[in-house]
């Protein structure tokens, strides 16, 4: 004879639907199927190893389903993440019997994850009539965190604020709430809050958001005593924890302490492995980042999306193409190539290697295209003099109705000017003016350059005069513009409005600006003035292209003499641009004695 306890171990060594049939019609035979606790495990066992209609038929055949019945079902669809399912199968059942706290738990648990703030509001109503459940530390916590992925930290506070004493999980989902929801500053100081109670005691998940918290605002002073504190309490071998603060110490810039506790770790994961390598790789050191990336493969751990975007940007950064080649390699073998991430990163790594067809390449067998990818395509053609394939690039982004953003339309104006053509930078000056970006500085000063390259000054002049806050780079601009069309006077009296009618002050460009239309209109001694300016008044130190135009003015007028004077009179190293200009004056004046010496300096 078959007894309940030798069905129950039957049930619990079940592997496969097959045996579950089976099983099934022994539990009818023996008229255990009634039961209530057969019937729920008979549920359980079904949504594992069967598909959902098959587990559903068994729940709607069952006569007389409880409130453990309901719970089974309702725990197999979140389990199998079918919360909107769970939630309209928690409708039918509310109305007709009385939930307990575990359906109100399992319930709010799928309002969270697909964010249902009003379906949530009526259970919330509904626990607010009910004192036992209200008072339910679970369900409090499941409140707070449903208001937390809904963006409401007001309501998940009033949640909190009903407890006379919260346990360390509703501490812990409220400073995780507020971490995630762009609040670190709200986080940290719940965390003072937290440890001021005595009563509670800190635990390892509660300390990751902190940590975290900490390096959203970049608080290297808090974390570090975040980590003394993990150090006395002996968590010093949770790897999630330890994980937290290698990102701090990465996003913080300290690649010492990053290190040191990277070694002393004794298990790390592939999470510490991507902490790592990111550090490295975004804190000036890409040879490191891929030393590790290396070390990482070796160890035979397996990299993830994160490991593989940190070790392309070193690439990028090392310019590295045969390494960036290996490891697109690898994404494509354990296939990762095709992830948006990966592929964007590709493309930034190919296009600052000086390979655009790569970059292209990549770009074109991306399943998924966003906004990120098309930006990263459209600024590396134009830093590979791809200007009208950049301009292709922006026309696809506009109609597959991704916005693009302000450094995108500069980027895009920048084509325009090297390949001077009219029409495109009038049509890009429309869509500016149609997206309400027209006077932001850097697309205004985008749009003076554009329009001065394509031959219109007039043009360039109006947009000028039209931005009401001009900026130094907007002035720049403008007296570029008068230097592409040999207008030297118009920009000396340009930058003479900007110091007297402005109250912006000239940096290096603005002086480089001028210095460049002085020497394309010949105005030497107007040039040499500028440039005494710069150094007396406004204690700007020159660099090489200053020196550069101001050794050209001089050649222009054949005063070799003083331009080697001047050259003399330098604090840094010479650089070429430099020699270059004084050997381009003496060709054109036949001046082969200072050419020779020019040249014998200029090749030591």
């Amino acid at each position: 004879m078959i007894t309940g306890e030798l069905l129950i171990k039957l049930l619990e060594s079940c592997k496969n639907g097959g045996c579950l049939t089976q099983l099934h019609s022994l539990t009818i035979k023996t008229g255990f199927s009634h039961d209530t606790f057969f019937a729920a495990k008979l549920i359980n066992l079904y949504s594992q190893l069967t598909n959902p209609r098959t587990t559903r038929k068994l729940f709607d055949e069952i006569p007389h389903r409880t409130v453990y019945i309901w719970n089974s079902i309702l725990k197999c669809y979140c389990r199998d993440r079918r919360y909107k399912e769970s939630l309209l199968l928690f409708s039918q059942f509310f109305s007709s019997q009385k939930p307990d706290v575990y359906t109100v738990q399992i319930s709010l648990k799928a309002c969270s994850a697909v964010k249902s703030l009003d379906f949530g509001k009526i259970i919330h109503g509904f626990i607010k009539k009910t004192d036992q459940i209200d008072r339910n530390l679970f369900i409090g916590s499941a409140l707070i965190e449903l208001y937390s992925k809904c963006g409401k930290m007001d309501d998940a506070l009033c949640v909190f604020e009903e407890f006379i004493e919260p346990d360390v999980v509703l501490w812990t989902t409220m400073i995780t709430g507020y971490e995630q929801n762009g609040e670190p500053i709200h986080a940290l100081k719940f965390f003072a809050r937290m440890a001021m109670n005595r009563g509670v005691l800190i635990d390892p998940i509660t300390l990751v958001s902190v940590v975290s918290a900490c390096a959203k605002i970049f608080d290297l002073k808090f974390g570090r005593s975040v980590h003394g504190y993990i150090f006395r309490m002996g968590y010093e071998n949770i790897v999630s924890l330890l994980n937290a603060l290698l990102n701090l110490y990465g996003k913080t810039g300290s690649v010492i302490a990053a290190s040191k506790l990277f070694k002393k770790m004794e298990e790390k994961d592939v999470i510490s492995w991507g902490s790592i390598i990111s550090c490295y790789a975004h804190n000036c050191f890409p040879e490191e980042a891929l030393f590790l990336f290396e070390d990482m493969l070796a160890r035979g751990i397996e990299p993830n999306t994160v490991v593989f975007i940190s070790a392309l940007q070193a690439c990028e950064a090392t310019c590295n193409i045969e390494t960036g080649k290996r490891i697109h390699n690898l994404a494509v073998r354990k296939g990762l190539d095709l992830d948006i991430l990966v592929s964007t990163a590709l493309i930034d790594m190919y296009m600052s290697c000086s390979c655009p067809d790569d970059a292209t390449e990549v770009f074109d067998h991306m399943p998924k295209k966003d906004a990120v990818c098309f930006s990263a395509m459209l600024h590396g053609c134009v830093k590979n003099g791809r200007e009208s394939q950049s301009i292709g690039v922006f026309r696809d982004m506009l109609a597959r109705n991704f916005n693009p953003d302000n450094f995108d339309l500069v980027k895009v104006l920048t084509a325009c000017s090297e390949l001077g053509v009219l029409r495109q930078t009038s049509c890009m000056h429309g869509f500016a003016i149609k997206c309400g970006v027209a006077n932001n500085s850097f697309i205004g000063a985008s749009l003076i350059e554009s329009y001065a390259k394509c031959g219109t000054l007039d043009s360039a002049t109006t947009i000028f005069r039209q931005i009401i806050d001009r900026d130094v780079v907007t002035w720049s601009s403008m007296l570029a513009a008068h230097g592409f069309h040999g207008k030297g006077k118009e920009a000396l009296d340009l930058f003479n409005e900007m110091i007297e009618n402005s109250s912006v002050k000239p940096n290096e460009v603005s002086f480089l600006s001028v210095l460049s239309a002085c020497s394309h209109a010949v105005l030497v001694k107007e040039g040499i003035e500028i440039f005494n300016v710069m150094v007396k008044d406004y204690d700007i130190c020159p660099n090489s292209k200053h020196y550069g135009i101001v050794v050209d003015l001089l050649g222009r007028i054949g005063e070799l003499e003083k331009a080697m004077v001047f050259i003399g009179q330098m604090q840094e190293p010479v650089e070429a641009n430099v020699w270059g200009a004084l050997l381009g004056a003496c060709k054109i004046h036949q001046n082969v004695g200072i050419g020779e010496i020019g040249e014998s300096v200029c090749c030591r």
